[in-house]
């Protein structure tokens, strides 16, 4: 077997784990969305959260390998902010922004819209001048 060959066997090898973990992400990105868009507390939908995802401009490989990044952009309003995820030991692992991350163990409602929350907190304080720059690393929420 060429080299060429052995890269298309460990493409192939592990296709079922990375679409496994792609569509995890795709849920996580998707669940965050909602909790966003319920960050107002009930009753009080956010009517101008959107989503899409986009290829993260950071990975260098397609399709992206297990642990690679998954990543859309959340439009809020009158802003839009990347948010890139990836599994690591069960977790996901994620960054906002530019400046803000996370690591969350469980994705129960109430971590969604803890994230939610932060995550809206943590780009007003960016606009308002007041971000720095940024938390030194992530906040373990679980």
């Amino acid at each position: 077997m060429n080299d060429f060959d052995a890269l298309q066997a460990a493409i192939g090898r592990a296709a079922d784990a990375r679409q496994a973990e792609q569509r995890a992400c795709e849920a996580f990105l998707n669940a965050l969305y909602h909790a966003l868009r319920t960050a107002s507390g009930p009753g009080l939908p956010l009517n101008n959260v959107t989503l899409d995802f986009t290829p993260d401009p950071d990975q260098r490989l397609r399709p992206v390998p297990p642990g690679g990044w998954h990543a859309a952009w959340l439009r809020l309003g009158l802003c839009e902010v990347f948010v890139r995820v990836r599994r690591e030991n069960g977790a996901f692992v994620g960054e906002y922004a530019g400046r803000g991350a996370f690591h969350l163990t469980g994705t129960t409602e109430d971590d969604l819209i803890a994230l939610a929350r932060r995550l809206l907190r943590d780009v007003a304080a960016l606009y308002l001048g007041e971000g720095g720059r940024g938390p030194p690393g992530p906040d373990r929420l679980n």
